[in-house]
């Protein structure tokens, strides 16, 4: 793998040299999917040793974002669905998301950056640490504006569209709003990611070509990009095919 390096690392600056950075996605959203397959490939390593790798292709995913100018990452970490998973994984993943949450406090690159960091889903489903660690990370970063980071944790597209209804119906039940208010708009703003722009780029790692409930509503326009890597071992370069990809494409809304 060594011997590979020097030849990544130019075509790294190939297609780096490519790339508009007038036409880089403003949003791009990811689905990490390959941890749990990473550790059976390794030889049945600890699964959660693939959680925590897959955290360390995260900050590499965040640093090269970052770099490239991209404003809003956003990614797919815990589905509702995952809690369904064994007791010891789901309780390493809870542990996992404390320790890096509290990390983020006291995290160099994101305070350097300005990066605000919020989480969407269903953080009630959560643990209380888990919930107490997020509001750390969140209020340490609440200020800032050049850059968002989102984590969707206890997330499922279908439940967020569900949530928001009920809150429009809430609304119409209050008289704040009439049944003939209700458009696109007013269902945008009720959603978990209420306020942000929707995602231009989806991003999918492991070879498999679903989006797994994964922002439903939001990614109606978005281009997707499938890639044959596990997480843990996605390369700048796999990265960096996904945006010249994307910039290669003729966007086109309706059809």
């Amino acid at each position: 793998m060594e011997l590979m390096k020097p030849i990544y690392q130019l075509y790294e600056w190939y297609i780096s040299k490519g790339l508009d950075p007038n036409s880089m996605p403003k949003h791009i959203a990811i689905i990490m999917d390959g941890n749990r397959r990473y550790s059976r490939v390794q030889g049945n390593i600890n699964v959660i040793k693939g959680h925590e790798i897959g955290v360390d292709t995260l900050e590499k995913v965040l640093d090269w974002s970052i770099d490239l100018g991209i404003e809003i990452v956003t990614a797919y970490a815990f589905s509702t669905e995952n809690f369904n998973r064994p007791a010891e994984e789901v309780e390493g993943l809870m542990n996992l998301f404390v320790k890096n949450f509290k990390r983020i406090v006291a995290h160099e690159k994101i305070h350097n950056n300005e990066v605000k960091v919020k989480v969407v889903g269903r953080l009630d489903l959560l643990p209380e640490n888990v919930r107490e660690a997020i509001l750390e990370a969140e209020e340490s970063t609440s200020h800032y504006n050049k850059k968002l980071f989102n984590l969707a944790i206890g997330y499922d597209g279908r439940l967020e569209i569900v949530d928001a209804i009920k809150k429009i119906v809430k609304e119409v039940e209050e008289g704040k709003i009439t049944r003939d208010e209700i458009d696109e708009k007013a269902v945008s703003n009720n959603l978990y990611t209420a306020g942000l722009e929707d995602p231009n780029l989806i991003i999918r790692t492991s070879g498999e070509e679903r989006l797994s409930g994964f922002l439903l509503w939001q990614s109606s326009y978005s281009e997707l990009y499938f890639c044959d890597s596990l997480w843990p071992e996605l390369r700048k370069v796999d990265f960096l095919r996904a945006i010249r990809d994307y910039q290669q494409r003729e966007r086109r809304y309706g059809t």
